[in-house]
């Protein structure tokens, strides 16, 4: 068995906070991307079972791309339990309605489901427009392809 391991001590250091413009993005590759730098993949000190020090805010969501015909014909479900309640409802109409939403589920899906996965994701801010509160803490603009 080998003790020798290298283990990181989780760094005090400040918060990063970046911004990522999803204008004409595709929506899994920009999804995809954004939980790539949340878990801190692409840092040297990634561990699976730790929370990074990475703020993202995502903004101009109503401006997000899909491919294919899925404009038309991809529907998002929810239920409440009750009967008689389930709400199907096309991407195209809850684009219009609530743009953040795509993003949101596209994300969350892709998170881990226990208390890591709801740490992560509340470490992520939506705007629908370019306008913002997290000015005064300076985030790096990420350009993703």
């Amino acid at each position: 068995m080998n003790k020798n391991k290298t283990i990181i001590t989780s760094n005090h250091s400040t918060l990063r906070w970046y911004i990522i413009d999803a204008t004409n993005k595709n929506l899994g590759r920009l999804s995809t991307k954004i939980i790539h730098i949340l878990k801190n993949k692409h840092n040297i000190e990634y561990l699976p079972y730790q929370i990074g020090n990475t703020n993202i805010i995502i903004i101009n969501s109503k401006n997000i791309n899909i491919t294919g015909q899925k404009y038309e014909q991809k529907t998002y479900t929810r239920y409440s339990g009750k009967p008689g309640s389930l709400k199907i409802e096309l991407f195209k109409q809850l684009q219009n309605r609530l743009p953040n939403k795509i993003i949101e589920y596209a994300i969350r899906g892709m998170l881990p489901k226990n208390r890591l996965g709801k740490k992560l994701f509340q470490k992520i801010k939506f705007y629908q427009d370019h306008i913002h509160p997290h000015a005064s803490q300076r985030p790096i603009f990420l350009n993703i392809n």
